[in-house]
């Protein structure tokens, strides 16, 4: 993935409007948000029905891109943000944005970066999943909603593009007032770039990192009242975009990686089922701690993306760090991978 110190739309967003049918900004979401399916055993808990899906198409719409059409029938509706999971041939599970229509209803469209030094997933992505391929995906779910506003920034890093794409459509087919920053090495590798262009116009600002460097982000601090920032990208752009903002405001965030896993204290575990108390280290984490206790625990991305290792929480504070939980789902359970206790102690239903 590209790596950005900084990143910068132009001036101009501050011109940004209140659409004449909106007085105010509200948090809830543009659509309303599909119903999960129901859990299964073996998937880890929490995760949705694995389905059946035929890669029916695939493309190439930049330097490094992949990009697959999944076909199959009673796909779930979608909205602007959601995810799917891919439980790839290997059994590796990788989520992916949807960037396709959700007015299509037989067919779900992601697009995948090749990390050269990943752990696989995306390899497998680009070397395994041709046209013909049946493989299985779980979802949609959505932990980044597109809000109803007055006015929209969106800024987007390389493959940071594949869920903010819809969101720019349902914007302009809205007619909100929206303005795009698109990030990335150079123009090749920027996927969408051409369709972003086309609908946005000089609404789009393209910053290839070969030809116009790092602008400054001071104008975010001079955003309207209610103009909702969306961004996704590397790191380095959504902590410049956050550095960026006036007090009290925050940009809406996808990131590619969880926070870190370890840091902070030692803390208590007990597995209430097993009848066991662990100790977890500060440098280690709550997975591998367990694991150690419980081989056979299922786990897939350690990341806090694929929710395998879902696990209930019966006592104590929770740390989560996670990208996956819903508020609902987090005032019970955590992804073990990843998040932390709050505390001292955590009991599991383990």
């Amino acid at each position: 993935m590209p790596r950005f110190t900084t990143v910068a739309l132009v001036a101009g967003a501050a011109l940004l409007v209140r659409r004449a049918v909106r007085s105010r900004m509200s948090t809830a979401p543009l659509w309303p948000m599909p119903a999960l399916d129901v859990p299964v055993s073996g998937y880890g808990r929490g995760s949705t029905v694995p389905r059946k899906v035929l890669v029916a198409g695939r493309g190439t719409p930049a330097e490094g891109v992949v990009e697959l059409r999944l076909e199959g029938a009673g796909l779930p509706a979608w909205q602007p943000g959601a995810h799917i999971d891919l439980v790839l041939p290997s059994g590796l599970v990788r989520q992916y944005s949807l960037c396709g229509d959700p007015g299509d209803p037989s067919a779900y469209t992601v697009a995948a970066r090749l990390v050269e030094d990943g752990r696989g997933g995306s390899r497998e992505v680009h070397e395994q999943l041709h046209e013909g391929v049946e493989i299985e995906i779980r979802g949609p779910r959505n932990r980044f909603p597109l809000v109803d506003s007055p006015a929209y920034v969106f800024v987007a890093g390389g493959i940071g593009i594949t869920p903010v794409l819809p969101m720019v459509r349902a914007a302009e087919a809205a007619g909100a007032d929206w303005r795009l920053v698109y990030c990335g090495r150079s123009r090749a590798t920027m996927p969408y770039l051409a369709e972003v262009e086309r609908l946005g116009g000089d609404r789009v600002t393209v910053v290839a990192e070969d030809e116009s460097g790092f602008p400054e982000l001071e104008f975010l601090g001079r955003l309207p009242v209610g103009t909702a920032v969306y961004c996704c990208g590397p790191d380095g752009l959504m902590d410049a975009v956050g550095a960026a903002m006036s007090e009290g405001r925050t940009p809406r965030l996808e990131r590619f990686t969880a926070a870190a896993t370890t840091g902070g204290t030692a803390f208590e575990v007990e597995l209430r089922r097993s009848g066991r108390t662990l100790t977890v280290a500060a440098d280690q984490s709550l997975l591998s701690a367990v694991r150690a206790e419980l081989p056979g625990l299922m786990y897939s991305c350690r990341q806090g993306f694929c929710g395998t290792c879902r696990q209930r929480v019966l006592e104590g504070e929770i740390d989560h760090r996670d990208e996956l939980l819903t508020d609902d789902e987090r005032d019970d359970s955590m992804l073990i991978c990843v998040s932390r206790c709050a505390g001292k102690r955590l009991v599991l239903d383990l």
